[in-house]
């Protein structure tokens, strides 16, 4: 909810009316801002080289898709974002033409309102040319100017950035807000709406993906038996069959995979260790980890955490996704075989 929180202060912020601790909600700024086209409400997003933008990519060229992906729902996915906009298998930047652009919009003052405020979603992605050309005005913004950086982790944050901000912790959505919400919204949905809620985490969008899915993370489930099974056979050419179809998945929605990965390996330790009471996992996902958590002990489950985890940042990094893949695979295989001997050791 950090997406809809900023935009709801922004809108408090602008509004002409303001009501106690709220905007009014129908002053002409309201409305712009409700609509994203207030003229001192700036966005700034990562973006990357198009069939249509073939040079120097900046959020403006594509401020029409956006303004209509965020009104059709504010709470944002990256992976989302860029299949929307139709960049493939490519990760989005914001890069030092960006903040080339942000520089002159604000040598302008304010057009209608006494402040003028610029959030950018997904600082993480900001380059380091880009923000070494912003570092002197995010640390002395202009007089009324008011920088919202809205980030998923800040651990992958340029340093010199977050150093220049002041974080705010957004916590997750309490359990039972969240099924009344779903409840009230999806009225009609064949979805557990309780077992969507306790797998999310107070995660609305997670929420709503297991809720809309009869299995959750069906597609993801399938691929994480798929590479275990193969890892505890140590078939190579399975390997090799797998990493190609993992190759189909564009960058984020592979992160999205190993992210998946991390907590059926958590889910799998806490069953074989008898904490079944803290695990989230839906009817299927339970099915499988009731025979595969006898391979997940204390002598493997740091391990497997590690390779994913480097598995995780070497996408990031953008490396050959194949190699990283295959690595991985190869990696699992010594490790659930070691999981295995101390099992029936």
């Amino acid at each position: 909810g950090n997406f809809p929180l900023a935009l709801a202060f922004a809108r408090f912020v602008l509004c002409e009316n303001k009501e106690g601790n709220d905007s009014c909600g129908s002053c002409p700024s309201c409305l712009k801002s409700a609509h994203l086209v207030h003229p001192d409400l700036h966005f700034v997003f990562p973006v990357t080289l198009t069939r249509s933008v073939t040079r120097n990519p900046v959020s403006d060229d594509f401020i029409e898709e956006w303004r209509n992906f965020v009104l059709e729902d504010p709470y944002l996915l990256p992976e989302k974002w860029y299949e929307y906009i139709g960049i493939g298998n490519k990760q989005g930047i914001i890069n030092v033409f960006e903040s080339a652009a942000i520089l002159r919009k604000l040598s302008f003052q304010p057009f209608e309102s006494d402040y003028r405020i610029v959030i950018i979603w997904m600082p993480e992605k900001m380059n380091r040319p880009a923000a070494n050309k912003l570092l002197k005005m995010l640390e002395e913004p202009p007089s009324k100017t008011i920088f919202i950086l809205v980030a998923e982790r800040t651990d992958e944050m340029l340093p010199t950035v977050l150093s220049r901000t002041q974080i705010l912790r957004i916590p997750s959505i309490d359990d039972q807000a969240l099924q009344n919400y779903l409840e009230n919204k999806f009225p009609d949905s064949v979805g557990d709406v309780g077992s969507a809620v306790k797998l999310s985490g107070g995660d609305y969008i997670m929420a709503v993906e297991c809720l809309l899915s009869s299995a959750g993370s069906e597609e993801f489930l399938e691929m994480f038996v798929k590479m275990m099974r193969l890892a505890y056979l140590g078939s190579v050419p399975g390997m090799i069959e797998f990493v190609e179809d993992m190759a189909e998945y564009g960058r984020e929605k592979q992160k999205s995979f190993l992210l998946f990965a991390l907590r059926m390996a958590r889910e799998n330790f806490l069953l074989n260790i008898k904490q079944s009471g803290l695990t989230a996992m839906n009817s299927k996902e339970r099915e499988f980890s009731e025979n595969f958590s006898a391979f997940v002990t204390d002598a493997n489950i740091n391990g497997i955490y590690r390779e994913v985890n480097l598995a995780y940042g070497h996408i990031e990094a953008n490396a050959y996704d194949r190699i990283v893949f295959l690595d991985l695979c190869l990696k699992l295989t010594h490790l659930i075989r070691a999981g295995k001997k101390i099992q029936h050791g």
